[in-house]
C-alpha cells in the first residue's frame, strides 16, 4: 500500500512540475529572441505571422476610419470602425500562436483592443470627436510601444 501511495505521489509532484513549466513556457514567457536592434523578435511560423501582421494593418485601417469619421463628425461611424477591432476581434487568436507570444506583447495587443471597445462606447454615448481623438492618441502609444519592443520573424525553413 505503502508503495502505490509513493508512486502515486511522485507522479502527482511529476505532472505538477511539468505543467507548471508549460503553463509559464506558453502562457507567460512565449518565444522572444533579443535581437541586435535591441527589439525582441517573436518567432512565428508564416501562417501565424500573417494573421499577427493581418491583425495590424487592420488596426491601422481602423485608425483612419475613425480618424475620417471623427473629422466628418460622425461618431456612429467612429464607434464602427472601433468595434470592428476591439476585443471580440481578438479571439480569432488561436491558442498555439498565444503560446509563442511574450506576456507583455498579449498585454499590449489586449489593451488595444480594449482601447477600441472603450473608443466605440464613448463615440456612441457621449459623441464628443475631441475626446474621441484623445482616445485614439492614447491607444496610438500602444502600437508605438509594440513596433519599439517587439519584431514579428519568420520561423527559418525547415529542409
Amino acid at each position: 500500500m505503502k508503495k502505490s501511495t509513493t508512486w502515486l505521489s511522485l507522479l502527482l509532484g511529476l505532472s505538477i512540475v511539468l505543467n507548471g513549466g508549460m503553463f509559464y513556457r506558453f502562457i507567460i514567457a512565449g518565444a522572444p529572441v533579443e535581437m541586435a536592434d535591441q527589439r525582441t523578435a517573436i518567432i512565428m511560423e508564416e501562417g501565424e505571422r500573417e494573421l499577427v501582421l493581418a491583425e495590424m494593418r487592420q488596426f491601422l485601417i481602423a485608425v483612419q476610419g475613425i480618424t475620417q469619421a471623427i473629422q466628418k463628425e460622425n461618431m456612429d461611424d467612429a464607434a464602427k470602425e472601433a468595434r470592428a477591432v476591439g476585443t471580440t476581434a481578438a479571439a480569432a487568436v488561436p491558442a498555439s500562436l498565444m503560446g509563442k507570444l511574450p506576456l507583455e506583447f498579449k498585454q499590449l495587443g489586449l489593451k488595444t483592443h480594449q482601447n477600441f471597445d472603450s473608443i466605440a462606447l464613448d463615440a456612441e454615448s457621449l459623441g464628443d470627436s475631441a475626446h474621441a481623438m484623445e482616445q485614439l492618441g492614447q491607444l496610438l502609444n500602444n502600437c508605438i510601444a509594440c513596433h519599439s519592443t517587439y519584431q514579428i520573424r519568420p520561423a527559418p525553413l525547415k529542409p
